[in-house]
This record gives C-alpha cells, structure tokens and sequence, in this order.
C-alpha cells in the first residue's frame, strides 16, 4: 500500500520510512506542511501518516484543508502532545486516529491496518479470492489450507490486487504502489510478478485484460 509521511525530523522520518518499507509498504517522505499537502492533493495514497509541528503548514491545517477539499484519504496523526484536548483537536480537524510520541512500532502498524480495512470503503481483515487467502497482519498466505512463501514484492502485489476486487488495475498503477516510487522500474516487471503468482498461487487467480491490465475476481 502506498503511505505518505509527512515528518520534518529527518532522522525519524528515515527510520519511520525505512521500517514501513521492509514491512511491505510504498512510503513517500515529505519534511514540511505544504509539501505534504501538495502530495496529498496528487499522489493517490492509501493513508497519511501526518506529524502535528512541522513547518510552513501545522499538521492541523494539512488535514483541515484536505477535509474542506472533500480529500479522504485516511489520516494517521503523530504527535508529542498529549494532552487530551490536542488528541481532541487532531480528531475534530479530521484526523482518522491519534498517535502520541514516543510509540510503538507495532501499534502504529496497528493502527494503519485499522485505517486501511476501514476507509474509504469497509474492508477486511483477511483478503480472499478463490481459495487464496492474505492476512495482512500476519503477512501469511494460504491456498487451500496449504501456506505459500511468497516475497515482499509478491506479497504486495497480490495484497494491492485483493484489496480492488473486480477492478482492472494498470501497470502505472501497480508500479506507483507496489513499487518504490523513487526507482525506475520497466513495467514488464508487473508481468513478470504476476507470472510469478500465478506459478505460486494457480494460473487463473490473475486475470489479464488485454491492452489494459489486470484484475482479480472476488
């Protein structure tokens, strides 16, 4: 899934990136309010992970103006204020969840699985089609009740197919989200991953749309 930090403290934001990167997400760093505004308006990203102090635009004000843009997109907010009126305000701008600082690693990736199975539209906690199932929060894939190892890259590729049943997706779309957005990636690398999911996981779970994309049936 594609994520946007928005954290001005570079270090934090390095390690914050670097940890959400080895757990399977596409993660865009912005330092400052209006950068990460501008990339929120534009990027279609899954979640936002927005700090409340950051400069040239507060955290409060990114996700106000997003809110009054009719701009969706789930809002994770970090703080190192809390106090309950400041877990209060985050909420009542439009925030999704509060988070203070310090916290764990593991909770926030709680927390953005919560955001993700709920927003826009309800979503599952375990994704499924046919007879393949992905649970997210253990990173666990099953065909039948058999459990096959797949790589991070092929794990994010079929999590990202599950999660828009019915839809053809584009290969721009699958290298702007499975994909590191930094890289330069052929897109004959989606079919080549796909090639291996199907090897994996039955030759008829990914659907080729000829000319457009691909898609998976619900």
């Amino acid at each position: 899934m594609r994520l946007l930090v928005v954290e001005d403290e570079a270090r934090f934001a390095h390690a914050l990136r670097r940890g959400l990167v080895a757990d399977g997400f596409n993660v865009e760093v912005a330092s400052d309010g209006a950068a990460g505004l501008e990339l929120a308006r534009y990027g279609d990203f899954d979640a936002v992970v927005l700090d409340v102090m950051l400069p040239r635009l507060s955290g409060y004000d990114v996700v106000r103006t997003l809110r009054q843009e009719e701009n969706w997109v789930p809002v994770l907010m970090l703080s190192a204020k809390d106090g309950e009126h400041d877990q209060a305000d985050g909420l009542d701008v439009g925030a999704d969840d509060y988070l203070t600082k310090p916290f764990s690693y593991v909770v926030l990736l709680a927390r953005l699985r919560a955001l993700l199975r709920r927003a826009p539209d309800a979503r599952p906690t375990v994704l499924a089609a046919g007879d393949v199932r992905l649970d997210p929060a253990t990173r666990s894939v099953t065909v039948g009740e058999q459990p096959v190892t797949l790589t991070p890259r092929e794990f994010g590729l079929l999590e990202y197919l599950l999660r828009r049943p019915g839809r053809v997706i584009t290969k721009i779309e699958i290298l702007d989200h499975v994909w590191d957005a930094a890289a330069e990636v052929n897109p004959n690398a989606v079919e080549v991953y796909v090639g291996y999911l199907r090897r994996k996981l039955g030759r008829h779970l990914v659907e080729t749309v000829r000319g457009v994309g691909y898609r998976v049936e619900p």
